[in-house]
């Protein structure tokens, strides 16, 4: 084999740097992403490090792990992660999130990670402290700084319903286009984001569009196993919502379509700031389950063990993003309902796998109205439930998601990858 031949099959090894607030072991939100991408760079032999905090989503408390930690330098799969601890707001309010920010940034400030100079920096937003420290230290060492936008903060606290959300959202969308404009290049996982970001000052032909994809593998056992051993009745139609339980979901909704569909299994699992009120609100619909987060190794069986997968979105977000939950939904084979907003990003991507039904947000009658269409259809949630695995296969692997990061890399490195 030539040397040139080599050269093209062998990447050169590189010091890569990932700031990421959210790393395993989490394994909800934008965590598994972030733990994805370097791993899939240690693997090929680059140096990896990965700036991170303390797990804590989407229970938002500290890992029990990782209880009185104040900084910690691990490894994991090949990866060097240092931690930096920050505060944990268990209850979500723009004064709390600032301090949950403001913490991130002056830890990392403080104490950085030990790692050399890097040939290049990725961080996620929206975390806005880790985009500031990723900013900085490839500004301090003259390498490449490329963000990649899984969400803006301006724009949900602004739309959150958090008390001083507007206030809050000002700051955060000053500081954000402040830290796209220093990148080299910047991602972001969905095009409805592209006309946000130019609007903050930064140039389109910096703006690459980088999809999510799906970070779960299939089901492990029947579904009916499944199904059995979470107590779900096989002749009665469960509807499952996976994930964050905030106030950006409005998971109300689902409550309120149980109350009105009884015959209905309506279950919500995982974590987050609004679970307390929402079993609350469903202390007397008895067909509302709450179950904590499936371990990730679970995760998968239990989305196939549901009839529908849910997604809800409040009315007044502007929904730009793609939540991290559709990919895995989509790989799990069952039809998914969306409540959001017509011509969001949502929207869009579930009508471009044809892997589901589109309802108004916070529309309980819409809602329930689509879930007795799937019911009464089983050609029709099979058909839409099949479409999700097929699109995950031609648009939303694994293998190709990475190699798009990997490509982005190369472009701000000025590295042909032909």
């Amino acid at each position: 084999m030539s040397h040139e031949a080599r050269d093209r099959r062998t990447p050169p090894r590189r010091r890569l740097l990932l700031v990421s607030t959210n790393y395993a072991p989490e394994h909800a939100g934008i965590g598994p992403y972030a733990t994805q991408i370097a791993e899939y760079w240690a693997a090929r032999g680059h140096e990896t490090h990965v700036l991170t905090g303390l797990p804590h989503y989407p229970a938002w408390r500290v890992d029990a792990a990782y209880a009185g930690v104040w900084r910690r330098t691990e490894t994991r799969a090949g990866v060097r992660v240092h931690r930096r601890r920050h505060t944990v707001p268990s209850r979500q309010t723009a004064t709390r999130r600032a301090l949950y920010e403001a913490s991130v940034l002056l830890h990392g400030l403080v104490a950085p990670p030990r790692t050399g100079r890097p040939d290049a920096v990725l961080a996620q937003l929206p975390s806005l402290a880790g985009g500031l420290l990723g900013a900085r230290i490839a500004a301090r060492h003259r390498v490449p700084f490329v963000p990649v936008v899984q969400d803006l903060m301006g724009a949900a606290a602004a739309q959150s319903g958090i008390r001083g959300g507007s206030r809050a959202a000002a700051l955060a969308e000053r500081a954000e286009a402040h830290v796209l404009r220093r990148a080299a290049l910047v991602g972001v996982i969905h095009e409805t984001f592209v006309a946000r970001v130019r609007a903050m000052g930064v140039d389109p032909g910096r703006i690459r569009v980088v999809p999510n994809w799906s970070h779960v593998r299939g089901p492990s056992e029947p579904r009916a196993w499944t199904r059995a051993r979470l107590g779900w009745p096989a002749g009665r139609t469960v509807v499952l919502h996976a994930g964050n339980m905030g106030l950006k979901q409005g998971l109300d909704v689902l409550v309120e379509a149980a109350r009105r569909a009884p015959d209905v299994h309506f279950v919500l699992m995982g974590e987050g700031s609004q679970r307390a009120e929402l079993t609350r609100l469903a202390a007397r619909v008895a067909n509302v389950e709450f179950r904590p987060p499936a371990a990730e190794a679970d995760f998968p069986a239990v989305l196939a063990a549901a009839d529908v997968l849910a997604v809800t979105q409040r009315a007044s977000v502007l929904d730009m993003s793609v939540p991290s939950k559709l990919t895995s939904y989509f790989a799990a084979g069952r039809p998914v309902l969306a409540a959001v907003a017509e011509d969001g990003g949502t929207a869009r991507e579930v009508r471009r796998a044809s892997a589901g039904l589109v309802v108004p947000p916070e529309d309980p009658a819409a809602l329930v109205g689509a879930v007795r269409r799937l019911a009464g259809d089983p050609a029709l949630a099979a058909a839409l439930g099949a479409e999700g695995p097929r699109h995950v296969a031609a648009h939303l692997s694994r293998e190709a998601g990475l190699a798009r990061i990997d490509a982005l890399i190369d472009e701000a490195l000025g590295v042909d990858g032909t």
